[in-house]
């Protein structure tokens, strides 16, 4: 494992992880223009046009989460990849967690799933128990080495954003954080439909 003061480094470094969520989509996406004062002026928007920008600032969203997920990884530890991360955090955030849940959850094939954990386990991010409940299941969640070195890069994210986001109303921080919550549940609600009928 990585020593204490490489790990607080690799924290203080975190704003320089953030730096590619704060770039206008304007700058990213051909064609794609300023639209914030469309939004809650009552000017009426083409239905379609909204699908379109709607997709086109998802898909920057997810690049950009992929790539910072990745940046992420490596500065919670050298060796951990953009995909053991997520996994760490869902745990994090939702565990424990059956190894099974797990893949259900997170959409992956069970090999996949089981070399991140694997992953995690060595490097004493994540431990791995024997469910009380049923012997040939696994129960996982973070450790409290994994824990303490989640909250301190989420914190300092969380600080960035905070940062980033002075100058917007806490109302429209609550807006966005509720409309993204939605969207979430509705993702979560067609991964269920398409388990269940697996």
């Amino acid at each position: 494992m990585s020593n204490p003061d490489e790990v607080a480094g690799n924290v203080a470094n975190s704003r320089r992880v953030e730096d590619d969520v704060t770039i206008m989509a304007s700058t990213d996406t051909p064609g794609a223009r300023d639209v914030g004062s469309d939004v809650g002026s009552g000017t009426d928007l083409d239905s379609h046009e909204a699908y379109v920008r709607l997709e086109r600032e998802i898909a920057l969203l997810l690049r950009r989460s992929r790539a910072i997920s990745g940046r992420l990884a490596g500065e919670l530890h050298h060796d951990l990849d953009g995909a053991a991360y997520g996994l760490l955090v869902l745990l994090d955030d939702a565990g424990p967690l059956r190894a099974s849940d797990v893949v259900a959850r997170l959409g992956l094939d069970k090999s996949t799933v089981s070399r991140q954990v694997a992953s995690l386990v060595d490097l004493g991010l994540i431990d791995r128990a024997a469910d009380p409940g049923d012997g040939r299941a696994q129960v996982l969640s973070t450790s409290v080495e994994g824990h303490r070195r989640l909250s301190e890069l989420r914190d300092a994210r969380r600080a960035r954003w905070e940062a980033d986001l002075a100058d917007w109303a806490t109302r429209d921080v609550a807006t966005l954080a509720q409309l993204l919550g939605r969207l979430n549940r509705l993702g979560e609600a067609r991964e269920a439909e398409a388990g269940s009928g697996d």
